[in-house]
């Protein structure tokens, strides 16, 4: 096998890793992607509510707007201001590990009972 064609390879066994790598896992909630996607990779703005939704949910189409009604505008602050574990973590997981993800239904968006809403009181 020439250098090229070896390269080549590579690069294309790459790719397929890292597709695998982002790809929400079967029943996996939007908060828990979404918090393990920022775990590995940081905030990119909405990229991995975006991702999971086109992957997942294409037809929720207001998802957007949704989390933007609660304060939502990029993949970070969906642990500021719309969901919080409702486990103490550290006695459930490892120190900044989350637990398995309880699942959802497919084409929900709604998060798995590890996850409740954040209440703002006005």
């Amino acid at each position: 096998m020439e250098t090229s064609d070896l390269v080549l390879s590579l690069e294309a066994e790459l790719r397929l890793a890292a597709r695998l790598l982002i790809l929400p896992a079967a029943g996996e909630c939007l908060a828990c992607y979404v918090a393990r996607m920022l775990g590995e990779f940081g905030c990119t703005g909405s990229r991995w509510v975006l991702h999971y939704r086109d992957l997942r949910t294409p037809r929720a189409t207001a998802l957007v707007r949704r989390l933007q009604d609660m304060g939502v505008y990029c993949d970070c602050q969906m642990f500021q201001n719309a969901y919080r574990p409702t486990l103490d973590l550290d006695s459930v997981a490892g120190i900044g590990e989350l637990p398995p993800c309880l699942g959802v239904r497919a084409g929900s968006t709604r998060p798995c009972t590890n996850w409740e809403r954040i209440r703002r009181g006005w």
